[in-house]
C-alpha cells in the first residue's frame, strides 16, 4: 500500500529517525574527511546540529506542521556547528518554511520544499563551491521535480530522490580533484544522504525513539550516548588491495555484497590496480580472505572499535565535566558583572583556542571569549549567548577559524537590538591582528574595512599532527605524521615537528615579511619553543621575532608571519 500524504506525526517520526540516521554513521563521515587533522570533523558537526533540533521535535506531543517546522528550523539554526552544520540548518530552515503552511505533505510539497531547501542554502554561503553538501542536495531536488509529476506515492518518490543522491555523492571526486586524489565522496554530501536515509526508514515504519534528553549535554560529546554493547561491529578494518587479476564492475558489486554480508560502514573505491577498503565488521579475517582472491594487500589496519569507544567514553566525560564547570563559573562571573557594567558602544567576542590566546585576547580589549576553534566547533547558540553577555551597542565577532564564520554570521542574523559585526577571521593571529587595529574614533564601516584589511595581510602556519593515511596534493601523508598547513593547505609534512615548523616557516617567508610571531602550544615546553626560535631566526634574517604562549591543543605551534 502506498503513501500518498505525510502529516505532523509521520513527519515528525521521519525527521527523528534521520536524526538517528546520521548519528549512527558519523564516526564513518568523520572518516571521509579530505584534511587528516584532529578537529571537530564534518560527521560531528552535521551529528550536534541536527541532534539540537532533534530535542525540541522530542519535546512535540502533539506536532502540527507549524510547530514542527518552528522546532526543527529554530533547533538546528541555534544548534549549528562548523560549515557543515551550519548547511544543513539552511537547508532545514527553506524546506520548513515551505511545510509550515500545509496540513500534510504531498509529493509535490515535497519537491517545492527541497528547492527552496537548496536555494536557502547555496545563499548562506558566498561562494558556493560544487563536489559539495550543496551540490547533492540540488541534485535531488531536480530530481524530486522531475519526479513529483510521476507519481503521488512518496515511498517510491523518495527512493527515487534517494537514489540519485546517491549517484551525485559519486560523481563528487570527479567536481573535486583533492576528493579524487583521496579515494573520497565528500563527507557532507554523504551526511545529508545518511539523513536522508533515515527519514526514509521512518517512514517505512521504523520505530525510533529520540528522549528530549538527549540533545543535552550527551550529544555534545560526541558517541557517548552509546553504550558499548551497541556497537555491532566491533573491529574498523581497511586496507588496500593491489589488483593482480582482472576486477571489473560485477566483481567489485560482488565484493561489496559479501562484505554487507559480514559488516557494515562499507567504503570500496577504485582506481586503476589499486582498490581501498573499509569495513566494520566482527571477523576482519573473513574481509581479509576474500580481498585476497583479488590481489595481495597493503596498508592494512584493524582498531577494536569497543576498546576505543570505551577509552573515548571516559575522556569525554572528564572534559564535559571540566567544560560545564568553567562554563558555570563564566555565566556567574559575566552576570554579575552585567549588573553594574555600563553599555559600551564597542565590544569583542572572539573564539579562542588555549590559556595563553585566553590572556592575550583579555588583554587587547576582548569582552567575551568562547572557548572552542579547531577541536570543538561552537554553535550558533554559543554566540548567541555570547552576544546577551557584552553589554554593547555594536559588536564584533572574531570566528578565528574558517570553519566557525557561517556559524558566526547565522548568530548576527538571529541576534536583537544589537548591531552585530562579523570580522571574517579565519585563524587565532588573523583575529589579534584585527582588534589591535580597532580604532574607536571611526565609524563601524570604517573600522570593519581596516580590521579586515590588516588582518589579510597576516599569513599563518600551524603544526599539527595526522590523525589519518592520506594523499593530499601528492603528498602522502601517514597517521602519525607532522604537518605543516599554511594558509592555501598542507605546505611541509615530516617526522618531527621542529625540522617540519621550519620547513612550513620556510614556505611562509617572502621579501616583504617583517614580523613572525611564534605561539607554543600547551604540548611544547618553554625551552623546546626558545630552542626552535633561535634556530628560526637563521630562517628569519631580518625579520624580527616573538615568542608567545598560546597554550593551544593539538597544535604544536601557531606562526604568524606580517
Amino acid at each position: 500500500m502506498g503513501m500518498n500524504t505525510i502529516d505532523a506525526k509521520t513527519l515528525k517520526k521521519a525527521f527523528l529517525a534521520g536524526a538517528q540516521g546520521l548519528e549512527a554513521k558519523k564516526e564513518w563521515i568523520n572518516e571521509l574527511n579530505v584534511f587528516p587533522v584532529p578537529d571537530g570533523d564534518t560527521g560531528t558537526n552535521m551529528t550536534m546540529t541536527i541532534m539540537a533540533a532533534a530535542k525540541e521535535v522530542a519535546a512535540l506531543e502533539e506536532p502540527t506542521m507549524d510547530t514542527l517546522a518552528k522546532a526543527i528550523s529554530s533547533g538546528s539554526l541555534r544548534g549549528a556547528r562548523g560549515n557543515s552544520g551550519v548547511i544543513l540548518s539552511q537547508l532545514f530552515r527553506g524546506f520548513t518554511k515551505e511545510i509550515k503552511t500545509v496540513d500534510v505533505i504531498t509529493t509535490t510539497v515535497l519537491a517545492d520544499a527541497f528547492v527552496r531547501a537548496t536555494e536557502t542554502a547555496y545563499k548562506a554561503v558566498m561562494k558556493p563551491k560544487e563536489g559539495t553538501i550543496l551540490t547533492v542536495a540540488k541534485g535531488m531536488a531536480e530530481k524530486a521535480l522531475e519526479l513529483a509529476p510521476e507519481t503521488e506515492d512518496i515511498i517510491a518518490f523518495a527512493k527515487g530522490v534517494i537514489e540519485y543522491g546517491d549517484y551525485v555523492l559519486s560523481q563528487t571526486p570527479e567536481m573535486l580533484p583533492i576528493l579524487k586524489q583521496a579515494g573520497v565522496v565528500d563527507s557532507g554530501g554523504q551526511g545529508l544522504i545518511q539523513v536522508m536515509k533515515g527519514a526514509l526508514d521512518g517512514l517505512l515504519g521504523r520505530e525510533v525513539e529520540v528522549p528530549v534528553e538527549s540533545a543535552g549535554p550527551r550529544v555534545e560529546i560526541g558517541s557517548s550516548e552509546l553504550d558499548t554493547a551497541d556497537i555491532r561491529f566491533g573491529y574498523c578494518t581497511e586496507f588496500i588491495i593491489n589488483v593482480e587479476k582482472k576486477y571489473e564492475d560485477s566483481d567489485e558489486l560482488e565484493f561489496k555484497a559479501y562484505l554487507e554480508s559480514i559488516g557494515d560502514s562499507i567504503v570500496v573505491v577504485s582506481d586503476d590496480d589499486v582498490v581501498k577498503v573499509h569495513v566494520h565488521t566482527n571477523d576482519p579475517g573473513l574481509a581479509i580472505q576474500k580481498a585476497l582472491t583479488y590481489g595481495s594487500l597493503s596498508k592494512m589496519k584493524i582498531d577494536n572499535m569497543r576498546e576505543e569507544h570505551h577509552e573515548k567514553l571516559i575522556k569525554e566525560a572528564e572534559k564535559l565535566a571540566a567544560r560545564q564547570a568553567e562554563e558555570r563559573a563564566k555565566e556567574k562571573e559575566k552576570e554579575a558583572a552585567g549588573k553594574t557594567e555600563e553599555r559600551k558602544s564597542y565590544g569583542f567576542i572572539a573564539v579562542s583556542i588555549g590559556e595563553g590566546f585566553g590572556e592575550i585576547f583579555r588583554g587587547i580589549g576582548t569582552d567575551y571569549l568562547i572557548e572552542g576553534g579547531q577541536t570543538m566547533n561552537p554553535s550558533t547558540e554559543d554566540m548567541l549567548t555570547a552576544i546577551e553577555q557584552v553589554n554593547a551597542d555594536t559588536i564584533f565577532i572574531l570566528p578565528n577559524n574558517s570553519n566557525i564564520i557561517l556559524a558566526a554570521n547565522q548568530a548576527a542574523e538571529l541576534a536583537e537590538d544589537k548591531e552585530i559585526i562579523v570580522i571574517p577571521s579565519r585563524t587565532v593571529p588573523q583575529g589579534i591582528t584585527a582588534i589591535i587595529n580597532f580604532v574607536p574614533e571611526l565609524s563601524v564601516e570604517e573600522n570593519k574595512e581596516v580590521m579586515t584589511r590588516e588582518m589579510s595581510k597576516v599569513k599563518t602556519g600551524q603544526i599539527t599532527y595526522a590523525v589519518r593515511n592520506t594523499m593530499i596534493e601528492d603528498k602522502e601523508i601517514k597517521e602519525g605524521d607532522i604537518m605543516g598547513i599554511g594558509d592555501q593547505g598542507i605546505v611541509a609534512v615530516g617526522q618531527s615537528v621542529e625540522g617540519t615548523a621550519l620547513d612550513t616557516l620556510r614556505a611562509m617567508m617572502d621579501d616583504t615579511s617583517e614580523l613572525v610571531t611564534v605561539y607554543y602550544g600547551a604540548e611544547v615546553k618553554e625551552e623546546e619553543a626558545e630552542t626552535f626560535l633561535e634556530k628560526a631566526k637563521e630562517v628569519l634574517k631580518d625579520c624580527e621575532a616573538e615568542l608567545q604562549f598560546g597554550g593551544q591543543p593539538i597544535y604544536y605551534y601557531l606562526i604568524s608571519v606580517e
